[in-house]
C-alpha cells in the first residue's frame, strides 16, 4: 500500500515538474521571440538611418557650393626687345614700356592670374589682376585688369548684362586676350581707341545658341578666339579708361554687331562697331592751349574681318574717327580726324605634336593717342614677320622681326621721327 502511495506521489511530482519545465521553456521561447523582434526593429531602423544618411550625402554632393565652381588660371610673358636692334631711340610707349629707350634686358611683360566661374545658373564672374605695371622708376606694381559680372536674362544665358571693369566690345584685337594674340602687341590704330583696352561700364549682350556653338568650336580647335562679347552688344562706359575716375560725368556709348558663320570647312567672322562720347585730356603740358576744359569729341567706327586659320588665316581691321590731337603749328589740342588699321596673315602647321604659326602683319595709323601727353599726334607704319612655336600646349615661344617707322609730336618733343628694325622674343607660359 505504501509502495503504491509512494509511486503515485512520485508520478504526480514528476508530472508537476514536467509541467513547470514546459512552462519555463515556453516562457523562454516567448522572451527570445520578443528580443528577436526588437532586434529586427533596431536593424530596420539602422538601415533606414544609413539610407537617409547616404541620400543626404548624395544630395550634398549634387548641391555643390558656389565657391566649388570657381576656377583659377593665368599666364606669364617674358620678353627681350634688344636682339639685333638697329635704333635704340625707336620705341612705342603703348606697345611695350621695355622697347627702345625703356629697354632693360629680359623683363616681364605680363603676369596675370584669373579667377572665374559660373557661380549661379545665371551669374558668371571674372576677376583678373596684373603684376607688371610701371609707375615712375618702380615696376611690377599690381593693378586691377578685369572685375565684372555677367547676369543671364534667360535660362541659356543667351541674353546677358555685363557690369564692371572689362574689355570694350570694340575691335577684335581689343577683345582678344594677350595670351591668345599671335603678334606681341595690339595694333596702334585700333588700340589707340582705349588705353589698356578696358573701362568701367554696363553692356547688354546677346548671342544665340548657334553662334555660341560656333564660338565654342573656335575655342576647342585652338584658333585663338576673342571670347563671347555678344553677336550684338550695346552699352555705355565712363570713357577715361580702366582704373581712372570719370572726369565729366558723361558716358561713352558703344555698339557692336558680329556674325561668326561656317562656309564649307572654314569659319569667318565679320563685324562692325562704333562708339561716341566726350573725352577729357589727362596730360597737358604747360602752355598748350585746350578748349572746353580739356573736353573733346571722341568717336570712332571700325570694321573687322576674320578668317580663322584652318590652316590659312586672315585678320583685318580698320577704323576711322575723330578725337583730340596735338597741333604743333598752333600749339593747341584740337578735334581732328584719324584713320588706320592693319592686316595679318597666318598659317597653322601641326607637326610632331607641336604647333607652328608663321605670320606677317602690316599696319599704319595717322591720328592721335589721346591718353598720351598732349594727345600726341602720330604717323606710323610698321611691318612684322614672325613665328609662334608651341612645343606643348602650356608653352609658346614667339620670335618677331619688326621694322617700324614712327613719327609723333607733342609740346615736349615736336620732332620725334625714328625708324629701325629689331627682333623681339617672347616666352609665354599658360596655366
Amino acid at each position: 500500500m505504501r509502495k503504491i502511495a509512494f509511486t503515485s506521489l512520485a508520478l504526480a511530482s514528476s508530472m508537476v515538474f514536467a509541467q513547470e519545465n514546459q512552462s519555463a521553456k515556453d516562457s523562454m521561447v516567448i522572451s527570445n521571440k520578443k528580443e528577436l523582434d526588437s532586434l529586427k526593429l533596431e536593424i530596420q531602423s539602422l538601415k533606414e538611418m544609413m539610407a537617409a544618411s547616404s541620400a543626404d550625402k548624395k544630395e550634398e554632393k549634387k548641391a555643390s557650393k558656389w565657391y566649388d565652381k570657381i576656377s583659377f588660371g593665368g599666364y606669364i610673358q617674358v620678353r627681350y626687345n634688344e636682339f639685333l636692334e638697329t635704333n635704340p631711340e625707336l620705341d612705342c610707349e603703348q606697345c611695350d614700356p621695355y622697347w627702345g629707350k625703356g629697354a632693360d634686358g629680359i623683363s616681364f611683360r605680363r603676369v596675370r592670374f584669373k579667377f572665374e566661374g559660373q557661380i549661379l545658373p545665371r551669374v558668371y564672374f571674372y576677376l583678373q589682376p596684373d603684376f607688371t605695371k610701371v609707375v615712375g622708376s618702380s615696376r611690377y606694381i599690381a593693378t586691377l585688369q578685369d572685375a565684372y559680372l555677367d547676369v543671364g536674362l534667360n535660362s541659356k544665358n543667351e541674353y546677358k548684362i555685363r557690369l564692371g571693369q572689362s574689355k570694350l566690345p570694340f575691335g577684335y584685337e581689343i577683345m582678344q586676350s594677350s595670351s591668345e594674340r599671335i603678334p606681341l602687341d595690339r595694333s596702334d590704330a585700333i588700340n589707340s581707341s582705349v588705353k589698356g583696352e578696358r573701362d568701367f561700364g554696363m553692356y547688354f549682350m546677346w548671342t544665340g545658341q548657334k553662334r555660341k556653338d560656333i564660338m565654342s568650336e573656335i575655342k576647342d580647335k585652338g584658333l585663338k578666339h576673342s571670347g563671347d562679347f555678344g553677336v550684338f552688344a550695346f552699352g555705355f562706359y565712363n570713357g577715361q579708361a580702366a582704373n581712372n575716375t570719370d572726369k565729366n560725368k558723361k558716358f561713352h556709348w558703344l555698339t557692336r554687331i558680329s556674325y561668326p558663320f561656317r562656309l564649307g570647312q572654314q569659319i569667318l567672322e565679320p563685324s562692325i562697331q562704333a562708339y561716341t562720347g566726350k573725352y577729357v585730356i589727362p596730360q597737358v603740358s604747360t602752355g598748350v592751349k585746350v578748349n572746353n576744359n580739356g573736353e573733346y569729341i571722341d568717336q570712332r567706327i571700325a570694321a573687322s574681318f576674320i578668317l580663322y586659320p584652318q590652316p590659312f588665316g586672315i585678320q583685318i581691321e580698320y577704323n576711322i574717327g575723330k578725337g583730340p590731337q596735338y597741333n604743333h603749328d598752333t600749339n593747341s589740342i584740337e578735334a581732328k580726324n584719324l584713320y588706320g588699321g592693319y592686316a595679318m596673315f597666318s598659317y597653322y602647321i601641326k607637326k610632331w605634336n607641336q604647333l607652328f604659326i608663321p605670320f606677317m602683319r602690316l599696319q599704319h595709323y595717322n591720328g592721335a593717342k589721346k591718353h598720351e601727353l598732349d594727345a600726341r599726334s602720330y604717323n606710323m607704319k610698321q611691318f612684322e614677320l614672325g613665328v609662334e612655336w608651341a612645343p606643348f600646349k602650356a608653352l609658346e615661344i614667339t620670335a618677331v622681326y619688326t621694322y617700324s617707322d614712327r613719327a609723333h609730336k607733342d609740346f615736349v618733343n615736336p620732332n620725334y621721327h625714328e625708324k629701325g628694325g629689331l627682333i623681339r622674343l617672347q616666352a609665354q607660359l599658360k596655366f
